[in-house]
């Protein structure tokens, strides 16, 4: 069930049988004779869900996911300055305005060999399957000297395309978070340096979710993303009904059995 309103029969219900009343008659007012039903059908099934969120956010563990979504939403994850604070995924509805708004999907963090079994975070990827738009969220200021923020990210895309390629081919932003940390004049230079290692060419922001700081701009920029991607689903949509509507319509003029008025 991937649609609002879709419907799916599982198991059919059984006929209903015949109560007393149906053998009611002038002499017999209270009978006690039943007709009776047949069983419907019986299963036992194992339903998966799959959040739907329209954005979803993909780290490290301790990269600063779970105080992005509570800087700019409702949701009010766990947060804790130790890796492996989410334990399962949270979802915060992010308003731009009174009218506009957009769902963000927070998992637990990956880390290198998700793919395989390894930490949490593989467990959840399924929700992020049916979102439109993937935050890759970096921690830009590591607390330990030895962390390499760019093998990281790496480590993050590798296991991302492992799991799924239908995943990694989703639009994906990069997110470089904690720039609060970052020396004020280490800043250009340190971005600089990671999107060359990195070796990243699309869309990328520097934030610092804790205190806010690039955070509204990145939301504005997402809704509006989210808005023209809309619009350009409904516009092939509304392209493929007239193309269908126009394949019902057509004849061949050449037919006998029909004659165009007009």
């Amino acid at each position: 069930l991937t649609e609002h309103g879709q419907e799916v029969l599982l198991a059919k219900g059984g006929e209903g049988g015949w109560g007393n009343i149906h053998f009611k008659t002038s002499t017999n007012r209270a009978p006690r004779q039943k007709g009776d039903g047949k069983e419907g059908e019986r299963r036992e099934l194992r339903l998966e869900l799959k959040i739907l969120a329209d954005v979803g956010l993909l780290g490290q563990p301790n990269a600063g996911k779970s105080t992005f979504i509570t800087a700019v939403s409702n949701a009010r994850p766990k947060i804790a300055d130790y890796p492996f604070t989410t334990l399962h995924p949270n979802l915060g509805v992010v308003r731009v305005s009174h009218e506009r708004s957009f769902v963000v999907a927070d998992i637990p963090g990956l880390i290198e060999g998700a793919a395989d079994g390894a930490g949490l975070g593989i467990q959840f990827l399924k929700h992020l399957q049916r979102t439109g738009l993937l935050l890759h969220i970096v921690d830009l200021a590591p607390f330990e000297s030895t962390v390499d923020p760019v093998k990281e990210a790496k480590a993050i895309v590798k296991e991302l395309q492992k799991y799924d390629q239908s995943l990694f081919d989703k639009p994906r932003w990069l997110v470089l978070n904690k720039m609060d940390v970052v020396p004020e004049d280490e800043c250009k230079s340190r971005v600089k340096d990671f999107v060359k290692r990195f070796g990243w060419k699309g869309p990328i922001f520097e934030i610092s979710a804790l205190n806010h700081a690039g955070c509204p701009e990145l939301v504005n920029d997402i809704y509006v993303y989210l808005a023209e991607k809309r619009q350009q689903e409904h516009r092939a949509e509304e392209t493929h009904m007239t193309e269908e509507a126009q394949g019902i319509l057509s004849i061949d003029s050449d037919d006998p059995r029909f004659k165009i008025l007009n």
